[in-house]
């Protein structure tokens, strides 16, 4: 396992659902966080948590995050690219606007973030990228067919960070959930909120993640909170 003491991560999506208690979970695991949010919403800075503006949409605005980053701890040795949003983009809707904006927040902002933080990862020599992709990205089961089509390609970029970054000592992994107790799952009534997973259960889940060596990496994980036929 890897230590944690002194290493880095940067965390896209950090003031709410999954992120923010990944957040939680790394601070009071002995990590240094550099937080991208759009607003605290409560959470605090200190000597280990840095918060810095992040507007997933705005390629400057990563580029800032990340040199702000490295200027305050000197290096980084992870991303977890939690950032998303998940409007109702379907098969049949000529309307593109949901459509094009979860493809820019899901997939071109981590993808962004990646290019930029890759050699900052590979002088690390354990860099790490996790994404918070979905089940929605192994199967469809509804008629959301753009949010599907988004976590399927942040899956395909997590195996592209694999192959390009493995002789650099860079592991990724897509972390894919089923429904979690979030404010991103509020609106769903077909499956109930108590059997839903914890936020914080997944943020274990990362935090494990991040500690295996190089020799035990994990591709995908898959996290279910109801029997899936498929798998």
């Amino acid at each position: 396992m890897l230590e944690a003491s002194g290493r880095v991560v940067m965390i896209s999506g950090a003031s709410r659902g999954i992120g923010r208690a990944v957040v939680e979970r790394l601070v009071a695991g002995g990590y240094r966080v550099s937080a991208g949010v759009r607003d605290s919403r409560g959470l605090v800075g200190s000597d280990r948590l840095m918060l810095h503006r992040y507007d997933a949409e705005s390629l400057p605005s990563a580029e800032a995050w990340v040199a702000a980053t490295i200027d305050r701890f000197g290096r980084l040795d992870g991303l977890i690219n939690a950032a998303a949003i998940n409007p109702e983009a379907n098969l049949t809707d000529p309307d593109e606007t949901a459509l094009d904006a979860m493809m820019l927040i899901n997939v071109k902002a981590p993808m962004r973030l990646i290019r930029l933080v890759l050699p900052h990862l590979a002088k690390s020599g354990e860099g790490r990228v996790i994404n918070v992709a979905s089940m929605s990205g192994k199967r469809v089961r509804n008629p959301n067919a753009g949010y599907a089509m988004s976590k399927f390609a942040l899956i395909a970029l997590t195996h592209a960070v694999r192959q390009y970054g493995w002789d650099h000592g860079i592991r990724a992994t897509a972390i894919c959930p089923s429904f979690v107790a979030t404010d991103m799952t509020a609106h769903v009534t077909k499956w109930p909120r108590e059997k839903m997973s914890d936020p914080h259960d997944i943020a274990e889940l990362i935090a494990t993640v991040l500690r295996l060596p190089n020799t035990a990496t994990i591709a995908e994980l898959l996290v279910n909170c109801r029997l899936e036929d498929m798998l």
